[in-house]
């Protein structure tokens, strides 16, 4: 893993990245004045835009959803990638050459051999889409035909044909200016006595692309029955291709799996591509290898995303008895999401491509739905092994399957499960299998099997304060604080606000953030002072709340300047101060002048010295000063 992505290498990609440019490769902007852009939110689904950009300041926010951040946030949210990917992809976009610490070797090699090796796996996928069209191609486009994809099916999911020369993809390489180390190096062609070879010959091939779209290898199906080799061969582990790293279709499905919260868990390269074509464009596949859990937290963060809810996850399997152990050793991992899990098996054994052929894409869609959450079918498979018609063969049953409903975290779940367990054997003694199961569950936290105990919950947010717009005084607050993140060479008076000055908590929040960095004061270039703010708000709430303020339109009567802003700075002073005027004058009113003389007279000293701030505050506002 290379190292840390140097800083003024992650700024510099932020300045070559204008954001605009970037957002607009996505949905269409229209000035929405004062040098902002707007458009249709790409995150919610709106009828009038209500997602701003601010380019001079480098950020965007959606008033509708909220979601919000830089250049770099908005390709982690849009594409669903971590924000080194974003980082990457954007350098790559930018021609910006990145450079990594803490690693062991020298990055910017390494940088550079990724990046030849990700151009030699473009110009490969270009090479063998070509081939399809090529007479010698045939069988494979029989074999395309015959399982219902149309050239157009084989062009969206970039199938392509291997021909069956031994030097054909070698030699084009060549000619497009790579050596035969980065061919063999890309997994490409292996290295023989007499020279380089293709590692793909009279195959079908399709391209496996990372989540971010970049082709990094490639999973092949023989044509020949007479090629003694695999049914499907893939690309081997190699600087890019990292299988247990990859879900094919991941690129094309990361959007719908997002806004769907849902992923379909599927076999087969044909499989993926029959599950889209018939509308369920959830559907990824693993290459070459079992479902893992590297693949676990890939589907995670695209169900998750920002939210404190799962999804749900369906695995698809033959019916037949390998389907059924391969559902089990999915259930043996299914601890690791934070999501529903279900299993969607065809009676008839048939898989999404074959059903698509057999029965057509409703039925695709219907096996889908007819989904059984993963406890129910890893149980109801481990009973079905045991005699229930013996006393034994029930006990038996009870303790092969008790250890499945150990597993369940939630104890209410656990609860309804060992419910349906008991009526699933047929022993009608709740307490009985209750037991049974905790028995086991004592077992696991003593080391004597693979439980955990339960870890703890998530801690959720705080429900924010009350935060009524329509409230005068709050908008006010809220105009200060835009000017100050805006315009902070306007905001001359702002850092001699203290906290009281605002009236609710998330007011409070932002004056603590701007006071951290050393106030309007230490802003420096007014471009880069609102995304400093946002990346040093210590939680996406207050991100969130940074950003809105830094893109939201200041109203002002006639042009904000100097005077202006002042003037708004005043006003909530002097609301700050009126606050204090009206609990001195109560604090007054519930003391005996007589009896609590000194204490009284502190009070009145208090009062008389926040009226004379009210009046120069007032002053100023009017200009003596």
């Amino acid at each position: 893993m290379a190292g840390r992505i140097r800083d003024e290498d992650i700024a510099l990609v932020r300045e070559r990245s204008p954001i605009a440019d970037v957002v607009g490769d996505y949905l269409q902007l229209q000035n929405a004045g004062g040098g902002s852009l707007k458009g249709l939110c790409p995150f919610h689904d709106e009828k009038s835009p209500s997602f701003n950009i601010t380019p001079q300041r480098g950020l965007y926010y959606c008033f509708g959803c909220g979601e919000g951040g830089d250049v770099i946030a908005f390709i982690q949210a849009i594409e669903h990638v971590s924000f080194v990917e974003a980082v990457e992809s954007l350098a790559r976009r930018s021609g910006v050459q990145l450079r990594y610490e803490q690693g062991g070797y020298v990055p910017r090699n390494e940088q550079g051999q990724r990046q030849r090796l990700i151009e030699a796996h473009k110009a490969a996928a270009e090479f063998y889409a070509e081939q399809l069209l090529a007479p010698g191609a045939a069988e494979g486009r029989r074999f395309l035909t015959e399982r219902g994809f149309t050239r157009a099916d084989s062009e969206q999911f970039g199938v392509g044909f291997a021909p069956p020369g031994w030097e054909s993809l070698t030699s084009h390489l060549r000619h497009k200016g790579f050596s035969d180390a980065e061919i063999i190096l890309a997994g490409l062609a292996a290295q023989g006595r007499r020279g380089p070879y293709d590692k793909f010959r009279n195959r079908l091939l399709w391209p496996v692309r990372e989540v971010t779209g970049e082709v990094v290898g490639f999973g092949a199906r023989k044509l020949d029955p007479e090629d003694d080799g695999p049914k499907y061969l893939n690309t081997q582990e190699t600087p890019v291709f990292k299988k247990s790293h990859l879900l094919y279709g991941l690129d094309l499905a990361k959007r719908a799996i997002a806004r769907e919260r849902q992923a379909v868990i599927v076999e087969g390269y044909t499989d993926v591509m029959a599950c889209h074509l018939a509308g369920v464009g959830t559907a990824v596949a693993t290459c070459g290898t079992s479902f893992g859990e590297e693949h676990m937290k890939m589907i995670r963060r695209l169900l998750l995303g920002r939210s404190s809810v799962g999804g749900e996850v369906v695995f698809t399997f033959d019916g037949d008895a390998a389907g059924q152990k391969a559902a089990l050793r999915a259930f043996e991992s299914e601890g690791g999401f934070a999501s529903d899990t279900f299993v969607a098996v065809q009676p008839d054994g048939l898989d999404p491509c074959d059903l698509r052929i057999q029965k057509g894409d409703a039925a695709v869609r219907d096996l889908i739905d007819a989904k059984r959450p993963l406890y129910v079918f890893a149980l109801r498979s481990k009973i079905a092994e045991f005699n229930l018609g013996t006393h034994e063969g029930q006990l038996a049953a009870l303790d092969a399957a008790a250890p499945i409903v150990a597993t369940i975290r939630d104890a209410g779940l656990r609860k309804r499960y060992q419910i349906d367990l008991d009526k699933w054997i047929g022993l009608n003694d709740e307490a009985f299998v209750r037991g049974r199961v905790e028995q086991h569950m004592g077992d696991r936290r003593q080391g004597r099997g693979g439980y955990r105990p339960p870890a703890p919950a998530r801690p959720t947010a705080a429900t924010a304060a009350a935060y009524d717009l329509r409230d005068a005084s709050l908008q006010r607050e809220r105009q200060a604080l835009k000017i100050a993140v805006q315009f902070p060479g306007l905001a001359a008076g702002f850092d001699e606000l203290d906290p009281e000055t605002f009236s609710v908590p998330q007011h409070r929040a932002v004056h603590e953030i701007i006071r951290n960095q050393g106030g309007v004061a230490a802003a420096g270039e007014p471009d880069q002072w609102a995304r400093r703010l946002w990346e040093s708000a210590p939680n996406d709430t207050q991100k969130s709340f940074v950003n809105a303020l830094g893109v939201e339109q200041i109203e002002v009567y006639g042009e904000l300047n100097e005077h202006s802003a002042r003037e708004i700075l005043g006003t909530i002073r002097i609301h700050s101060i009126n606050r204090k005027v009206a609990n001195l004058k109560t604090a007054l009113q519930r003391l005996d002048p007589v009896a609590d003389e000194a204490e009284y007279q502190r009070a009145f000293a208090d009062l008389m010295a926040v009226e004379q701030q009210k009046r120069l505050m007032r002053d100023r506002i009017d200009g003596a000063f």
